[in-house]
């Protein structure tokens, strides 16, 4: 008996010892977490925070590597603004949203964090986020937006900080001046400018839970780009008020009613050159490229593009020069180097102060007869048509979808010239040629050659097609006509060439160009030799002809709102609008206004490159032909003229309409009068 008491006593020592060692320990442990968590703290406390996030503005750069152009300026788009100077409802409206313990809390929100948690596992998705306020501004500050296991330590280390040494209010304050509300304003003053025309202090509740809404998704809920989205997350903001107590559900369901009147957004007056272009990289970047609004508002980023300053300047100096007497006309100008797809010059409009639309990506406008090469490159390259094809221009009833339709075209000036070949109705324009091609041919053959030379828009499979009677935008003319240019061959058209971070990690790097062979090399080339004839004497670009000191082909095209000239040479392919935003009709000054600027503007930008002559390809031949019966010439001839074709589709039977002897074709040797200089060296070339 006496053993076993020994033996409990024993056993009781020994338990409160090892109760003792773990009491110890845990003290030790505590002990030792107060001492770390007070170094810590005591060095947050002490350390400075470092340089805003935000101060650092994303770069846009030409091909050369000059900076053009910046994504973000303070001077422009942000107006710091204190509290008291801000409108209650905007800051019930965003702590509601965003923070409802923002007061309560030491920067980190443990039960949102939990609840969180909690409903993204039920969800088995990440569906609630639980940032309180002082967390994203500490974000928005300091941090890029990556998404790695550091990136969120230090956003704990300066939430804390920013708790240490600033007051709840001036948090609040900092974050309304700081967050991006979307199309370049940052904080809520900005916003309030851009948006309604007035200062921050006057927002109503209508106007602040709309914007309150925005910071979530800058560009998926602005009332600019999506009114849908935005009106349901004012609805979401103020029921959120009415939980808060706020608010009364009356007050809500008025304010949800309540027509607001939006003003467009402000002016950019950053002085950025190539704004046009700026706009067109700044949707690529967001809306293909998937990059986050507010990263590439203020992440420091660079941005390498395909823009040749030069070339850009003579774009915008061509266009300035030919328009500077015409107050309300607009002009477009997208020029491409069909060999790269790189887009080195991009004009939207004559003044981006005066309206910002870029017209290069303008659908609403018919090409008119500048879409005829897509056409007559469908008869070249199907072997249903030559050069030497021959149609009678004169005014002609057609009959198309089995008889059960009519069309009767014209000509401009009601001018027609009987029996012409393909070259002459491309000079001269010729209407009813066009048709009778396309009839010929089939309009869903022409269709869908100029999808995949780029034309995206809807065409309509009608013979008026012919005549460019189905809107399309510069963009894709010049796109098409760069396939032309480059033998056939088809380049994606390219802005953005790399993006990197702050410090220089690479995001993203455009893939190697791919040319896809849209067409063969020598119907290519028989177009192009067929559009020089635009610029020579009789063709309707003739009267800038002196203006080119280079090898150019083309088409102008003119309707009774649209004036165009699409053209290229071996290096560029570029068009060129001229009209009216309203749908004026054109004058005929006005209506001649897009040659003039494609003159001045090819030469300007190729000042600096040596006259070229477009490259001859494998299965091209040429012969003289008679122009009277289209047959080959012979030395009895009167006249006769150089003309090329797909090897194969050349004519074989010889003239016989003139002398005695047994006709004999005209060696290709026997050159006739040059109509240029560059045609002089081209055949010279040839043979």
């Amino acid at each position: 008996m006496q053993a076993m008491q020994r033996l409990v006593r024993s056993s009781r020592r020994g338990s409160h010892r090892r109760r003792f060692l773990i009491f110890k320990c845990f003290l030790a442990c505590g002990v030792t977490m107060l001492i770390a968590s007070g170094a810590l703290i005591f060095y947050l406390y002490q350390a400075d925070l470092p340089l805003a996030y935000s101060d650092r503005h994303s770069q846009l750069l030409s091909r050369q590597g000059e900076a053009i152009a910046v994504f973000s300026s303070s001077d422009r788009s942000r107006s710091n603004v204190a509290l008291n100077h801000i409108s209650p409802y905007l800051i019930q409206a965003t702590l509601a949203v965003e923070d409802r313990h923002f007061y309560d809390h030491f920067g980190f929100d443990l039960k949102g964090m939990a609840r969180a948690v909690l409903v993204n596992l039920k969800e088995m998705n990440k569906v609630q986020g639980a940032s309180t306020l002082t967390q994203q501004l500490a974000r928005n500050l300091y941090l890029s937006h990556e998404r790695t296991w550091s990136r969120k330590l230090k956003e704990a280390m300066y939430t804390a900080q920013l708790e240490m040494k600033l007051g709840k209010d001036e948090i609040l304050q900092m974050y309304l001046n700081e967050i991006y509300y979307g199309h370049g304003a940052y904080g809520i003053e900005a916003a309030a400018q851009m948006y309604f025309g007035k200062s921050a202090e006057q927002l109503s509740l209508a106007e602040s839970a709309m914007l309150a809404g925005v910071p979530k998704g800058p560009t998926y809920y602005s009332p600019f780009n999506q009114m849908k989205n935005a009106k349901d997350r004012q609805r979401l903001i103020l029921n959120a008020m009415v939980e808060t107590g706020n608010i009364t559900e009356l007050q809500a369901e008025k304010a949800y009613e309540e027509i607001l009147q939006f003003q467009s957004p402000k002016l950019r007056t950053t002085g950025d050159q190539a704004p046009y272009f700026r706009d067109y990289v700044r949707n690529v970047i967001i809306n293909e490229l998937g990059f986050d609004e507010s990263l590439l508002e203020n992440g420091g980023l660079k941005i390498y593009t395909t823009l040749d300053m030069e070339t850009q300047k003579a774009a915008e100096l061509a266009v300035a020069s030919e328009l500077k007497d015409s107050p309300e006309l607009e002009a477009a100008l997208i020029s491409i180097d069909p060999r790269s797809g790189h887009i080195k010059a991009l004009v939207g409009g004559v003044n981006y102060v005066r309206s910002q639309y870029n017209h290069v990506f303008a659908t609403t406008r018919q090409p008119g007869s500048t879409f005829k090469p897509i056409m007559y490159l469908s008869a070249l390259s199907s072997r249903k048509m030559t050069s030497a094809s021959k149609f009678s221009s004169q005014p002609t009833l057609f009959h198309y979808d089995n008889n059960r339709k009519t069309y009767s075209p014209k000509n401009f000036g009601d001018k027609y010239l009987g029996e012409i070949d393909m070259r002459q109705a491309i000079a001269a324009s010729d209407n009813i040629y066009a048709v009778n091609t396309i009839l010929t041919v089939g309009a869903d053959q022409v269709i869908e050659l100029g999808r995949k030379m780029g034309i995206t828009s809807p065409l309509n499979a009608v013979p008026s097609l012919a005549l460019g009677t189905s809107p399309v935008s510069p963009f894709e003319m010049a796109t098409a006509f760069g396939v032309i240019s480059n033998q056939g061959k088809q380049v994606k058209p390219v802005a953005v060439l790399k993006i990197t971070d702050d410090e220089d990690r690479i995001l993203y790097e455009a893939p190697s160009a791919a040319p896809e062979q849209v067409v063969e090399p020598a119907a290519a080339y028989v177009l192009t030799h067929l559009l020089e004839s635009v610029f020579e004497a009789g063709g309707t670009g003739n009267r800038v002809s002196a203006d080119i000191k280079r090898p150019v082909a083309g088409k102008t095209g003119t309707t009774s709102t649209d004036a165009w000239l699409v053209g290229f040479t071996p290096e560029l392919s570029t068009a060129v609008w001229v009209g009216y935003d309203k749908g004026k009709m054109l004058g005929t000054a006005e209506s001649r206004k897009a040659a003039p600027i494609f003159a001045k503007y090819t030469e300007k930008a190729l000042e600096k490159v040596p006259p070229k002559i477009f490259p001859i390809p494998d299965g091209v031949v040429s012969v003289y032909l008679d122009p009277a019966t289209g047959k080959l010439a012979t030395e009895d001839c009167p006249s006769k003229k150089l003309e090329v074709f797909i090897e194969g589709t050349e004519p074989t039977e010889t003239c016989d309409a003139h002398g005695d002897k047994e006709p004999e074709p005209l060696p290709v040797e026997e050159k006739t009068q040059s109509r240029s200089w560059w045609s002089d060296l081209k055949r010279w070339w040839m043979d």
